[in-house]
């Protein structure tokens, strides 16, 4: 049996910039990015962050989530709404968006052809709050749904109880590559005629406990002036911008493309992985690791360097892990005499973590349906380590043909997927 080709057919966007695609859409091609000012839940924290990327038009602060609000059109019933972490929602309305913008009915949805792989690092508000209730009070007096709400599977919990998934399903947890390592395992299994149809869906909370730890890590920018604290490849760039949210896309095979007369964003190529084998923390100096993920989805996808016109750059504006990714594309590419554009959507987003990989793989799909690529906001001076790159400022309007989409994890995790523009 031959290999299948798998494609992308809905999406679905929770984000800073945009609660759905089209608002997304409008926002990276004004490069309209999602920040505002940080306030604590815990007033008590010292702390120093001025800037965070929330969702808008919800609100899951509450440890209780019969005080969540959430928007009519996706509302849970109590019994499920009690299983989720505060990002479940943000997940579910994904979801929601992507099976409608798919086209799919309920019977493409639950069967055993359909599989659902999701990332998520959990909720360490929901862990820190249940584990306190439980020593203050003990552990009968803890909520029967607190561990499933808090861990790092709970977003697979809940989306296969609640959408009836019957396939394939597994949570993927490797820090910031973890939706790009869930995508790479969706293309396994359609290419591999394992499964017809796979959803993915990324999800993150965004609150003083997931937010606060990344500024004991000095990875956090400190700046209260968004173009200041959000922007990949300046020479000034200082740590990222925390966001949560979830993003939903919807994977077939070229069978179900055709027997449903699908209409897809964009064709996934393949993908590769590699690792830094280098430190816990931080990005291997040379890239070494991600020039490895990228040479390997090259082969994978049978591509030569020269034929990629794009890369959605992982770069969250850190110092070393933005360099690092530059050495990994000049490796790659500038060896070949070839400079593709690269930007990074994180300058407008945030960076959502686990839910990055996913977030960046619906804007590569979207970019090529609506035919856009957007510039890599707020640089005022270009690091000198970038000049031998292609990096892109401003919007062009002009989709791309065939792209990359780049993680890179703790650990030296790195994840790298193609996708072709149909």
């Amino acid at each position: 049996m031959g290999r299948q080709r798998v494609f992308i057919t809905g999406l679905g966007v929770i984000s800073s910039i945009g609660n759905d695609v089209a608002t997304v859409g409008e926002s990276l091609r004004s490069l309209r990015h999602g920040m505002l000012p940080f306030k604590a839940d815990s007033p008590s924290i010292p702390h120093d962050l001025k800037l965070v990327a929330p969702v808008r038009d919800f609100d899951v602060s509450s440890t209780d989530c019969e005080d969540w609000e959430i928007p009519a059109q996706y509302r849970l019933k109590r019994e499920a709404l009690r299983g989720l972490p505060p990002h479940g929602p943000f997940a579910n309305a994904a979801m929601v968006q992507a099976v409608a913008d798919a086209g799919l009915e309920e019977e493409d949805v639950s069967n055993l052809d359909t599989g659902m792989y999701t990332a998520s690092g959990g909720s360490p508000m929901l862990m820190f709050r249940n584990a306190t209730r439980m020593h203050q009070l003990g552990p009968m007096r803890c909520v029967p749904t607190g561990i499933v709400s808090a861990i790092a599977g709970t977003l697979s919990f809940n989306l296969v109880a609640i959408f009836k998934i019957r396939g394939n399903s597994c949570g993927f947890s490797s820090a910031c590559a973890s939706s790009g390592h869930a995508l790479g395992y969706a293309w396994d299994d359609i290419a591999l005629g394992r499964q017809k149809r796979m959803f993915v869906v990324a999800g993150e909370d965004l609150n003083d406990e997931s937010a606060l730890p990344f500024t004991g890590m000095r990875a956090l920018s400190l700046e209260s002036d968004p173009e200041r604290a959000s922007c990949p490849f300046d020479r000034k760039r200082n740590g990222f911008v925390s966001t949560g949210g979830g993003v939903a896309l919807v994977l077939e095979s070229e069978e179900e493309v055709a027997r449903r007369g699908a209409k897809p964003y964009a064709e996934l190529l393949g993908w590769g992985q590699a690792s830094d084998g280098h430190n816990v923390a931080i990005s291997h100096p040379e890239g070494r690791g991600l020039a490895e993920a990228m040479r390997r989805v090259l082969a994978a996808a049978d591509l030569r360097p020269e034929e990629v016109d794009y890369v959605n750059a992982h770069a969250t504006s850190t110092l070393i892990g933005d360099a690092s990714e530059g050495r990994a594309l000049s490796d790659v590419f500038g060896k070949q005499g070839h400079k593709p554009r690269v930007s990074s959507t994180k300058a407008l987003t945030g960076h959502g973590l686990s839910l990055a990989s996913a977030l960046e793989a619906a804007i590569v799909s979207l970019c090529m349906r609506e035919g856009f690529t957007p510039g890599s906001a707020h640089i005022r001076e270009l690091d000198p380590v970038f000049e031998d790159l292609n990096i892109l400022q401003e919007t062009v309007n002009e989709g791309p043909k065939v792209a990359l989409s780049n993680s890179s994890g703790f650990g030296g995790a790195n994840v790298s997927l193609a996708f072709k523009a149909v």
